[in-house]
């Protein structure tokens, strides 16, 4: 799905983000960092030498930028290891803060004010609750 925008993004920005994209599809083409470094340079040279032109031609020279981008992109772009799309996104689980109610007393005893803290936490959370949004029915608290 296409992403929708949300706000009015300025043509200085969009030549930034052009720029970025083309460079990260350079990264993409060349893996010796000699060989990446000159072809940024190039590009970074053919972006400089387009700098001043007027609003108009900007705009056109901003659409043919992103057709010769879309035309040269990667087939088999990189991503970073722990961004959407990467090797490893998502693979650390976080363990839910629940867990924690069952550990051993004498585990909760090597931490014993951050667990003081937490309990009194999950008190005023549960006095906030009862505020907001009532006492639960007690016909309700079953699982059946």
């Amino acid at each position: 799905m296409a992403q929708v925008p949300l706000a009015i993004v300025s043509h200085r920005r969009q030549v930034c983000s052009l720029y970025k994209r083309a460079l990260r599809n350079l990264e993409a083409w060349y893996d010796r960092r000699n060989d990446y470094r000159y072809r940024a340079v190039q590009l970074r040279a053919r972006f400089d030498e387009n700098r001043c032109k007027d609003l108009g031609e900007g705009i056109q020279l901003l659409a043919c930028g992103q057709k010769e981008l879309f035309e040269t992109k990667h087939f088999q772009p990189r991503n970073f290891a722990n961004s959407a799309g990467g090797c490893a996104f998502e693979r650390e689980v976080i363990p839910p803060d629940w867990m924690l109610d069952y550990w051993h007393p004498l585990e909760k005893a090597q931490y014993p004010e951050y667990f003081a803290k937490r309990e009194q936490r999950k008190k005023e959370f549960v006095t906030w609750w009862e505020k907001q949004y009532g006492k639960p029915d007690p016909k309700d608290l079953g699982h059946h």
